[in-house]
């Protein structure tokens, strides 16, 4: 095991000197030793925690008012748009992931063919799964072989960009020039990604990101981003009041007037997470996601070099684990991780430091070979 790498990271960030803008995301929550699970549920900063704190004290004294949480609804979705680095009217608000793919899925013609991923997240598979008495063929391909399956021949690719399972970075640039090459819709899900990888989100045709994970949001909260040439190929099946042109003018009838934009797509959103959505979202607009993925992949590649693995290119680290022994030794030693899949799952984010790393060092190191 070589010296840790890192600067420790004070996290009361006391003294002088300039603060960057990683510096001040971090400033931005309250410290939890040992949580080591951004890939599960994410911390709230503590100005998410302070506004639904008062959004619910609002809404007991009888003061919740639809428009101003729709006010909150536009301005996340404006600092949503830095987040991804797409235009504005490329973004869809939802809240949850597999309505968004169930919404692509159900686009799809009779027929069609539809490459995902083995191991994939389910929220990304099921959806396809479900139009099989159309004749819609899911066809499972490895993550390696992706793009090669995807050059043979599909109508739609769906995957995750960053896996949940086991945290390996996909080759989006590969898949996407497979699909170009065949005309086939990409798809990816950012819900891994998005809050600590450089995304490329322009690249994909759609996008899916739940947003309760690495961009710290409230539960209830996901985007979906459309390119325009693909805004055509599907249909709004979840269309509502919200996903009408002007909502309020669209509470009742029957004759859809619908955004032009992909705000066609949005549903209604549940109102209370949105508030907490905004000062996560803008937190994390502030500061070039390239600072964050050194940060977070820097402190994992710390834990893969103390247990004598090779440096990766994930914030993630899986260790097998199909007895649960290590995520025991974990959880007893004081770090919050998740079980998935066989493995143990560790997950570095911008609250975390090398106290972290070291906290699980001294839960892993002497535990069977298997972890190397």
């Amino acid at each position: 095991m070589s010296e840790l790498p890192l600067d420790r990271g004070d996290r009361s960030r006391k003294g002088g000197g300039m603060t960057s803008a990683l510096d001040t995301l971090r400033a931005a929550y309250t410290p939890v030793r040992g949580h080591l699970d951004a890939a599960t549920c994410g911390l709230p900063t503590i100005g998410t925690a302070t506004a639904m704190h008062r959004a619910v004290d609002l809404w007991q004294d009888g003061g919740a008012c639809a428009v101003s949480y729709g006010r909150a609804v536009e301005e996340a979705r404006a600092h949503a748009a830095r987040v991804f680095d797409v235009p504005l009217p490329w973004l869809a608000v939802g809240s949850q992931t597999s309505v968004a793919v169930g919404m692509v899925a159900s686009s799809l013609p009779d027929g069609a063919r539809v490459v995902v991923v083995e191991d994939d997240f389910t929220s990304v598979t099921y959806p396809f799964a479900q139009h099989a008495e159309r004749g819609v063929e899911v066809v499972v391909s490895s993550l390696d072989a992706l793009a090669e399956t995807v050059a043979r021949g599909c109508d739609a690719v769906a995957f995750s960009l960053v896996s949940s399972r086991t945290g390996r970075v996909a080759d989006g640039d590969a898949v996407v020039e497979a699909a170009r090459a065949v005309g086939a819709l990409t798809l990816a899900d950012l819900t891994q990604a998005a809050g600590w990888l450089p995304l490329g989100t322009r690249r994909f045709d759609v996008t899916v990101t739940s947003a309760y994970k690495w961009l710290s949001c409230p539960r209830g909260t996901a985007f979906t981003t459309i390119a325009p040439h693909a805004l055509d190929r599907l249909r709004p099946t979840s269309a509502g009041w919200y996903a009408s042109e002007s909502p309020w003018d669209g509470v009742y009838g029957t004759t859809p007037h619908l955004a032009a934009d992909a705000r066609r797509f949005d549903v209604s959103p549940a109102w209370l997470p949105w508030v907490g959505a905004v000062p996560a979202l803008e937190a994390y607009a502030a500061v070039p996601a390239e600072d964050i993925q050194a940060h977070d992949v820097g402190l994992a590649n710390a834990l893969r070099d103390g247990l004598d693995l090779a440096p990766s290119d994930s914030a993630i680290v899986t260790l097998p684990d199909p007895d649960g022994e290590l995520r025991a030794r974990l959880e007893a030693a004081g770090c919050r991780v998740a079980g998935r899949g066989g493995g143990v799952r560790i997950a570095f984010h911008v609250w975390n430091d090398v106290d972290d790393v070291e906290l699980a060092l001294a839960a892993l190191v002497g535990a069977p070979a298997s972890v190397a």
